[in-house]
């Protein structure tokens, strides 16, 4: 019964056996049918082995199996059979699993706030110099002793064409620091070719400079000016005349004061108050005593703002003799001009109003400005609105043309302008600027040539007149070799509503001016003046207009000793007999020479 039991068991764990190897022998074959049928399958190797247990699952049921057949061997029972191969043929391809790519996010770093503490260890000082350094302690910047102010004097005479005499000196005196002292004095003389043409001026003036000890600076200008001339611009020319008759002696008498802090104050504030006293007068006993006071203060708010506040009154009365009274002209003008100003490397800014009284007239004028700097090209840009008043008095009138009749009137031409423009450098020797300005004028004085003979010039005012006017300027140094100035003002006046014109005003103004040291002791230079002629009116009321002027001046002087030097001087180099005032011709082609002496 026993042995029968044994047989089945051994029986049935056999059949188990192989059907498990048949199983897996299927399955192999199956799974190498499907690799063949896969599009991209590449050629494999094939490989032959003795076939273990195909699965984990097999290994226990075999270990079993085996141990049986050892143990029926033992007893003589087992089955003497030879044991069955069998050959698995397969594909085999190694191939590594797809990785999952990692895809980096930008994120800004986490701001740590945390303080990290830092301790220091200070060493101890064992060392011991004998030398102690000295505290550093800011001091004034001490004044540079290799140059001592040298006190020049000098006398210039000469003489040419025309009965020319010319005289002139100068002398300084002073130390250079405490005081500074100049005196001038000059004196020159022609004589034209036509009747009367004869003139001659001369004149002394004192320049004085004081430093105290407490940084302020005191100026004084005490002078007396005297021109002498004839009316011979009288037209027909077969008038008669006594030169008595005919001459004009201006002169002038006065002085100006003024007193300026050299450095702000204590409180930001610098100040610089002006006193100036003048009397003017002619061989007719007219006469116009005036005084002019200045006070502007300025007071700095820091490094960018500043307030500034001027105050001026312009005082003046001319007595005109005539019958049977005399007739007296006051003229006052009063006006303050109180501005906010803004400084900063690129901008400057003014902001201002002139409150104003023309002789107990009021008027309010603009006071606004601004610049801008372009430090890349070196350029400032410019504009602005200001109002200004230009006083008209006796002596300012026959200033510009000395050759006015007796005054009827005195006012004072109101100038609102309203500007932009430019102004630079290129490079370090040449500068220029450009200036467009619409301007309006209110009582603007004009000259006429009265309907007599013309010798005199009356003044009439425009109560209104607009102008547009285009100026600009450029001017080129090299140390002191060579240096040229040159300008020019075009200026279009319209809209005035009494006169036709704008008499005795020059549309057209340019002149240039060239000094060249060509050698050591020998230095030229050379004078341009253009203008396009003005308009005036003749004694049958026709209106004309002056032609173009040209007038060209060179000069040279040479050192021939070391205190020595020759000069030469050629006016009106192209001999044109051109009017700047109607019927009043001038000299033709001069020539000056002389010499001038220097000693210390």
């Amino acid at each position: 019964m026993k042995h029968i039991i044994r047989t089945i068991v051994i029986f049935l764990l056999a059949a188990f056996a192989v059907g498990s190897v048949q199983a897996q022998k299927k399955k192999t074959r199956q799974k190498a049918r499907t690799q063949k049928t896969t599009p991209k399958k590449k050629k494999a190797s094939r490989k032959t082995a003795t076939v273990k247990p195909a699965a984990k699952s097999a290994q226990p049921v075999a270990q079993k199996t085996e141990e049986l057949s050892s143990q029926l061997s033992k007893e003589g029972l087992g089955d003497t059979s030879s044991p069955k191969v069998v050959t698995i043929t397969s594909a085999f391809k190694p191939y590594l699993k797809n990785a999952a790519k990692v895809n980096f996010t930008a994120a800004t770093p986490v701001i740590d706030s945390s303080r990290m503490p830092v301790s220091y260890t200070i060493p101890s000082q064992n060392l011991f110099f004998s030398y102690q350094p000295v505290p550093i302690k800011p001091l004034a910047l001490g004044i540079d002793s290799g140059y001592e102010w040298e006190n020049h004097q000098y006398i210039k005479v000469g003489a040419g064409n025309f009965s020319t005499y010319l005289a002139e000196a100068g002398f300084s005196f002073g130390d250079g620091q405490r005081s500074i002292t100049q005196v001038r004095a000059d004196f020159l003389t022609s004589t034209g070719h036509l009747y009367a043409q004869q003139a001659a001026k001369w004149g002394l003036e004192v320049i004085s400079v004081f430093n105290t000890a407490t940084e302020h600076e005191w100026t004084a200008n005490p002078y007396y000016r005297s021109t002498t001339q004839y009316h011979y611009g009288f037209e027909p020319s077969t008038l008669s005349f006594p030169k008595d008759q005919l001459l004009e002696r201006y002169s002038s008498i006065g002085a100006d004061l003024g007193m300026q802090n050299k450095k702000a104050n204590a409180f930001g504030i610098t100040y610089h108050p002006q006193l100036k006293v003048s009397r003017f007068f002619n061989n007719s006993e007219a006469h116009e005593n005036s005084i002019q006071l200045k006070a502007p203060i300025n007071k700095a708010f820091g490094e960018k703002f500043a307030f500034d506040l001027g105050l001026t009154a312009d005082m003046s009365t001319a007595r005109f003799p005539m019958v049977p009274n005399e007739l007296v002209l006051k003229n006052n003008l009063y006006y303050i001009n109180p501005s906010i100003q803004v400084n900063t490397p690129t901008l400057k800014l003014n902001l201002g109003v002139q409150p104003s009284w023309d002789n107990k007239q009021f008027a309010a004028l603009p006071n606004l400005t601004v610049q801008a700097k372009m430090t890349e090209i070196n350029l400032v840009l410019e504009a602005g609105w200001v109002g200004y008043f230009q006083k008209n008095t006796f002596r300012s009138l026959a200033g510009f043309n000395p050759w006015i009749g007796s005054l009827t009137g005195l006012q004072n031409t109101r100038i609102t302008e309203q500007y932009a423009g430019i102004r630079g450098a290129g490079g370090d020797h040449f500068t220029y600027q450009v200036k467009a300005s619409l301007l309006r004028f209110s009582n603007q004085p004009l000259f006429l040539n009265n309907n007599t003979d013309g010798k005199s010039f009356d003044v009439v005012y425009e109560p209104d007149m607009k102008a547009v006017r285009l100026h600009g300027e450029m001017s080129y140094t090299v140390q002191e070799n060579i240096s040229f100035t040159a300008g020019a003002s075009f200026t279009d006046y319209s809209s005035l509503t009494v006169n036709k014109k704008a008499w005795g005003l020059l549309p057209l103004e340019a002149n240039g001016s060239v000094k060249w040291k060509l050698l050591k002791d020998l230095q030229l230079k050379a004078d341009l003046y253009l203008w396009d002629g003005n308009a005036y009116r003749t004694k049958t009321m026709e209106e004309k207009k002056a032609g173009a002027v040209a007038d060209i001046n060179l000069g040279a002087e040479f050192t021939v000793m070391p205190r020595l030097n020759l000069w030469l001087q050629m006016n009106n180099v192209l001999n044109n007999t051109y009017q700047r005032w109607n019927q009043y011709s001038a000299l033709g082609f001069t020539v000056l020479g002389g010499v001038v002496y220097s000693f210390r």
